[in-house]
This record gives structure tokens, sequence and C-alpha cells, in this order.
């Protein structure tokens, strides 16, 4: 027990916060400071529909109070927006201050009519052309007024502190994908790493061996996939043995990957990539990642994680062993085939093992056949 304490208060310490409330017109008139940060970047990421987004206004003009905002506070004094985004993203939009990444004001939110306040259908905060539509003055005003709670973690805190509180709070009951959340981390982590692995997931070879449907598309399986080809080529066994999961695993391993300090070669890293998905397009195209069914001679389904990991890991592997690209060309398709009938991928699969363990076996599974002769 005593272990425990001492670790409680040790873990503690390296965390400062602070908290008060603040009117929504102070927060808006941060953000028009450029004294609050909400990442104009997230935007990508910010799917609330028009309804939701009504509903949250409805919510402050009948004074349910919000979740608390999380916000980390850098070392210039900016406040960054770890936790509330969509929130203050939908605020910022109805007072119709919202800037978008170039910086522009966006268009004001229009609302929906709501389930207790019916009269906001087509309502704006301000519209000189349209008084009708106008939000009423006392009404502008108590909007403003209302508070919202704020956390801030203070500059003091110690490590990666920022990255993991957004981490926690934004998985488990959210609606953003995991790799939507790992997005928003990289983009605090190191926003030109985040553009970087954009592109990457972008490129037609790439995009060509993974048929994703339209879903996964919205919620970046692609770049999920992109992000799991390089922590493959990083795999850490020391970190791996710190999670029982492989989303921690991932998420971890991006910081590692693409903190600013770390030693990365992008360029390196981009070379391997474009080299190994223009063989797997020109050998199987978008069949490249479909598993194998040996009794039916052909490849079926949707793309294969597994199979994924093992035939990425390997590929990208022969061309740092040195392998001629051409040749790595004429074996992928016999490669592939010999990988699916393995007895150790079979029973991988079969015994339910754990998907971190998978992936592991799946990489190790994919360097030895294509070191075979």
């Amino acid at each position: 027990m005593e272990d425990l304490r001492s670790q409680i208060d040790v873990a503690r310490v390296q965390v400062h916060t602070d908290a008060y409330p603040m009117s929504i017109g102070e927060l808006a008139n941060l953000y028009e400071d450029g004294e609050l940060d909400i990442h104009p970047e997230f935007q990508r990421v910010y799917r609330w529909s028009e309804e939701q987004k009504s509903k949250l206004i409805e919510s402050i003009l009948l004074g349910i109070p919000l979740p608390s905002i999380f916000v980390a506070q850098r070392d210039d004094g900016i406040w960054d927006v770890v936790d509330g985004l969509q929130r203050l993203s939908t605020i910022f939009s109805f007072l119709g201050k919202l800037k978008g990444e170039d910086g522009a004001v966006l268009p004001p939110l229009q609302l929906k009519k709501t389930r207790y306040l019916p009269a906001l259908e087509g309502k704006k905060w301000s519209d000189e052309e349209d008084l009708d539509n106008e939000i009423h003055v006392e009404i502008k005003r108590i909007f403003k007024r209302e508070k919202v709670d704020i956390k801030i973690i203070k500059k003091e805190s110690e490590g990666d502190t920022k990255f993991e509180l957004f981490q926690r709070l934004n998985t488990g009951g959210s609606k953003l994908s995991d790799q939507e959340v790992r997005n928003c981390m990289l983009l605090m982590i190191n926003s030109e790493a985040f553009s970087w692995l954009q592109s990457i997931s972008q490129l037609d070879d790439f995009k060509a061996t993974i048929p994703i449907s339209e879903k996964q598309q919205e919620e970046c399986y692609g770049e999920e996939l992109a992000l799991r080809f390089f922590v493959h080529r990083y795999s850490s066994p020391e970190t791996r043995g710190d999670h029982v999961d492989v989303g921690p695993y991932l998420d971890e391993q991006l910081n590692n990957m693409f903190k600013k300090e770390s030693d990365f070669d992008y360029d390196l890293e981009a070379d391997i990539f474009k080299k190994t998905f223009a063989i797997f397009n020109k050998s199987l195209g978008e069949d490249s990642f479909k598993k194998f069914n040996h009794a039916k001679d052909k490849r079926e389904g949707a793309v294969s994680l597994p199979v994924y990991e093992a035939l990425t890991k390997g590929v990208s592997s022969a061309l740092e062993n040195g392998q001629n690209e051409e040749y790595i060309i004429s074996k992928v398709n016999e490669k592939s085939k010999k990988l699916t009938a393995e007895e150790e991928f079979v029973n991988t699969l079969t015994r339910r093992v754990r998907p971190l363990d998978r992936m592991v076996k799946m990489n190790q599974l994919g360097v030895e056949v294509f070191n075979e002769g």
C-alpha cells in the first residue's frame, strides 16, 4: 500500500491544474485575441451535424450546464484546447467568429429547430439583411453570460501530460474514431508530421491497394493503415511491454516517432513507403491485402489487417536489405499465397491471439517469408 501511495504522490505532483468558470463572452474574447487556440486544423475531424450543433446552443439557452472544457497552458501563455473542441467550435460558429485554417472567418451557424425551442429554426446570431432571423439582443446577452467550467493544465506540468490527457478524454464514448483522436494528438505534438502523414496516406499507389469503405475513409482508416506501416518498422519491444491492447501502443508509438526531438527520418521513410506500395500496386493492385482462399484459389474479402501487417513489413524489410524491386514484384503473388498457408499464420488467427501479439507475429512471418529464396 505504501508503494501505491508513493506512486500516486509522485504522479500527482507531475500535473499542475487550476479551474474556474468563465462566461461564453470571455471565452469568445480570448479566442478573438489569439489567446485560446482550438487548432483550426482539427476541423478536418470536426463532424458534428447541424442538429447536434443546434442542440448544444439550445442547451446553453436553457441553462443546462456543459461538461468542463480542458485546456493546456503553453509556455507562451496561450491555452491549447485539449477537450471541448466541438463544443467551442459550435459556440464560436454560432457567434460568427469561427475561423478556418486560412484565418478567414467562416459562415455563421444557422440553427435548426430543436425539441424545446422549435423557434430557433433558421435563426442566426446576426444577419442585418434578414432581421427576422437575427437572435434578439436580450437572448444574446443571456447566451454570452452563461458560464463554462474551465480546467487548466498549467505549463509546469511535466512530460506529455497534455497529450496523455487528450487521449484519455477523447476515447471511450467519443464520437471520434481512434485514428481521428490520434490525428488531433499528432497536430498538438508536431503539425509538420501531421501534414506529412496526411500527404503519405493520399499517395495513389497506397490508396489503390487499400480499397476501404466510405465510412472507413471518414474515420481515417487509411491514415491508420499508413501509421501502422511505420509503427511496424519502428516496433519497440520495450513500449509493447507496457501495453495489453494495440490502440494504446499505437498512441505511444505515434508520440515516440513523431515528437519534434525524434530522429525519425522522414525522407527515408517516405521513400520506402512509396516503393513498398508501388510494388504492391504493380503486382496485385486492390487485391494486395485480401486473404488468399486456397480452397477457391483466389483472393477475396476486404483488406485483411493480418495480411497487411505481414506483407508490408516483409516487403519494406526486403527493400531495406537491398533486394531488387523488380524481383520483389515478381515474388509478391507467390509469397502472399505462401504466407496464408503457413501453419503459424493460420494458428495465430484461429487461436484468437491478442491483436498486439498477433501484430508482432505477423511482422515476423512477413520478414521470414520474404527472406526465403
